[in-house]
């Protein structure tokens, strides 16, 4: 794959994800990492800074009214390219939430960032991903033809919900994964090909520091799925193992 787009990069799995793919024997022509706050992502900037395929841009996946705007700020980097693969990894959730306990506003906030943004940026960005298929018609479907790949999680599978609770995550990341099922359809003429992607519970700020599996294990396991997606996965639901989950 020529690009990559990553949200939500400043720490994390977005800034893992960075890492990696900037040490790649073969390297990205250009990678794409979006931070909410420049000043925040020092550890980005710097990877940038020696690394001149790297390329920062500033993104709130609640501000939608942005996006036009940013996806021209993409369009002057990836140029007659294209790009190639859309990585909606920005996302959010709220403490354990039981159901005496979940508020509207969680509710909205969780949605907004965790549904609401990835579609919307995959809808602005939708032409240039577009663009990618096409300078690459000759290539089967897949990652380095044209790519959304969504962050999804396990807490979002409906039949392996055992244990309740989570209800603005869980709830947030089902509609993402129905979304992502559309969008590998509605796609499909297109080339482009559309997955779910499960991290594992990965030692993060999110994840909490009691989680079984660090950055760097789930990161090259995402990474070997992302650089091997082929047709038989499109409107699938992965774990960073690459084995295929439940809905």
């Amino acid at each position: 794959m020529k690009s990559i787009l990553i949200t939500g990069c400043n720490r994390g799995l977005g800034l893992g994800l960075v890492k990696h793919l900037v040490k790649d024997k073969i390297p990205q022509k250009n990678i794409i990492a979006t931070c909410r706050s420049l000043d925040k992502a020092e550890e980005l900037q710097e990877i940038a800074a020696s690394n001149c395929n790297v390329h920062i841009l500033q993104l709130d996946v609640q501000k939608t009214d942005t996006f036009e705007d940013f996806s021209k700020q993409v369009e002057a980097i990836v140029k007659d390219d294209g790009l190639n693969v859309l990585l909606n990894n920005a996302g959010y959730s709220p403490k354990f939430t039981r159901i005496n306990f979940v508020k509207e506003d969680q509710m909205m906030n969780t949605f907004a960032i965790n549904t609401v943004g990835p579609l919307l940026l995959t809808k602005a960005l939708l032409p240039l991903l577009k663009r990618a298929s096409e300078a690459n018609y000759d290539l089967p479907l897949g990652s380095s033809k044209s790519a959304v790949i969504n962050m999804s999680s396990i807490l979002g599978s409906i039949s392996m919900n055992d244990d309740g609770g989570f209800y603005p995550y869980r709830c947030s990341k089902v509609a993402l994964n129905i979304a992502t099922k559309s969008l590998s359809v509605d796609l499909n003429n297109d080339g482009i090909l559309a997955v779910c992607l499960h991290p594992g519970w990965v030692k993060t700020d999110m994840g909490g520091s009691k989680a079984p599996i660090d950055i760097d294990t789930s990161v090259k396991g995402m990474i070997s799925l992302i650089k091997n997606l082929s047709e038989e996965h499109n409107g699938g639901f992965y774990s960073w193992e690459g084995k295929k989950l439940e809905w």
